[in-house]
């Protein structure tokens, strides 16, 4: 199983400068790439972020680097895999403990798709717990070459996430006992608000559970109100109002994997942001402070899966289908792009991610033992509107710099409950 992963790495090393090499006549490391120049890099990210190019996104190309899986994650997958399938009906997982399920991948598998989205949703990023903290969007419109227009601005106390199966790093491990009393596969917060003022110390949470059958659990805590009300698990693919992001696609494709059918549409050599060299970033001069830039952008090896809502869940979910671009070897999305019914691009999300040993150079407490991914910001885009939502971290002015803590026991269970959530809204 060992000298079958490192094969495969190697592989997946030698695919990647393969694309490299063939993409070299579009662009090459040291190419410049803004709206005046933007058609050269149309066939070589989604749809969506081409528009944000087009837009004034700035690009800077640098040469590929390779990413490695944190120690932890590695050995789990290595012990584990072999005993991971599919279930009868190929729509759930079975056998899985910790680890990437299904590190062997066929692409003539008729149902590699299903497994890729399997391998998206245990990705190494994050497998213990993870706490954000002063995260802070901001909602504009692009104005290319001009001034923001700034149209809200949010700050959040703590984004966070703990969960109860394939853990790697924190105990208990492989899994919380609590797993199975409650079958709560992971749970989410994000709260309290900070800004803008007329939502202090508002938030909500979020838990998934392993039951295939069962949706998610939601509730909002209203400051305005001081209540907390059940929030109805259709509202999760949708935004909002005050931002252009939805909680079924903020960290990348975050919906319930067994809600949704999946075809394979194949592999493709892209660029994106896995080395960013910015911290903060920037927000975008050439694009009205819309988006971050300009950043390295390198050329990865992309799975790229279609994916549609299961016909039980068809008139629930305002996306037609969502186009999901996933790092071969971060597992991470680069970018995801969303169809309305209509079937015309929508919304999509932008990821600019680094790989070192802390989350920013100057970091004194989160500092690990090996390298590991990090999302310093992202963007969420209305291609049919030009509102954008960009969210830092750190951003320029937070009071605390580190802000990322992956997998140190920063959040346990208790942290995503109603009571928490109320006791740090008063």
């Amino acid at each position: 199983m060992i000298k079958s992963l490192a094969a495969r790495a190697m592989m997946c090393a030698g695919v990647i400068f393969l694309f490299a090499a063939t993409a070299r006549a579009q662009v090459k490391p040291g190419d410049h790439i803004s709206a005046q120049n933007a058609a050269l890099v149309k066939d070589l990210v989604s749809p969506g972020t081409y528009f944000a190019v087009t837009k004034g996104m700035a690009m800077e190309i640098v040469a590929p680097q390779r990413v490695e899986w944190p120690p932890p994650y590695k050995i789990a997958t290595e012990q584990y895999s072999s005993q991971v399938r599919l279930s009868a009906d190929h729509r759930d997982v079975l056998g899985y403990v910790a680890g990437q399920p299904f590190p062997l991948l066929d692409t003539n598998d008729p149902y590699v798709a299903t497994k890729i989205m399997w391998d998206s949703s245990f990705r190494p990023i994050a497998t213990d717990d993870a706490d954000l903290r002063f995260f802070e969007c901001q909602v504009t419109t692009f104005n290319p070459g001009g001034s923001q227009n700034l149209e809200n601005q949010a700050e959040l106390g703590h984004v966070g996430g703990y969960y109860e199966i394939g853990r790697t790093e924190v105990e208990p491990m492989p899994a919380d006992p609590d797993f199975k009393k409650t079958d709560i596969w992971w749970r989410a917060g994000a709260y309290p608000v900070i800004s803008p003022a007329e939502g202090r110390g508002s938030g909500g949470i979020r838990y998934r559970y392993w039951d295939p059958d069962r949706g998610d659990d939601a509730w909002a805590f209203l400051n305005s109100t001081r209540r907390v009300r059940r929030v109805n698990e259709t509202i999760l693919s949708s935004s909002p109002g005050l931002t252009t992001w939805d909680p079924d696609h903020a960290g990348g494709f975050s919906a319930k994997p067994q809600e949704y059918n999946y075809k394979f549409l194949g592999e493709r050599n892209m660029l994106g942001v896995v080395h960013a060299k910015n911290s903060p970033e920037h927000p975008c001069p050439t694009d009205g402070q819309s988006t971050a830039c300009n950043e390295d952008w390198e050329m990865r090896h992309n799975y790229v899966i279609e994916v549609t809502p299961r016909p039980e869940k068809t008139s629930q979910i305002l996306q037609s289908k969502t186009i999901v671009y996933i790092d071969g070897e971060l597992w991470f999305n680069p970018y995801v792009d969303s169809y309305d019914r209509k079937g015309e691009l929508w919304r999509s999300q932008i990821y600019l991610s680094t790989y070192r040993d802390r989350p920013v150079p100057d970091a004194k407490v989160a500092i690990y033992p090996f390298e590991r991914e990090f999302v310093l910001a992202s963007s969420s885009v209305d291609e049919q509107t030009g509102q954008v939502t960009t969210c830092y971290l750190p951003s320029p002015d937070t009071p605390e710099r580190e802000c990322w803590y992956i997998n140190m026991g920063a959040v346990d269970r208790e942290f995503f409950s109603t009571d928490a959530m109320v006791k740090a809204g008063h």
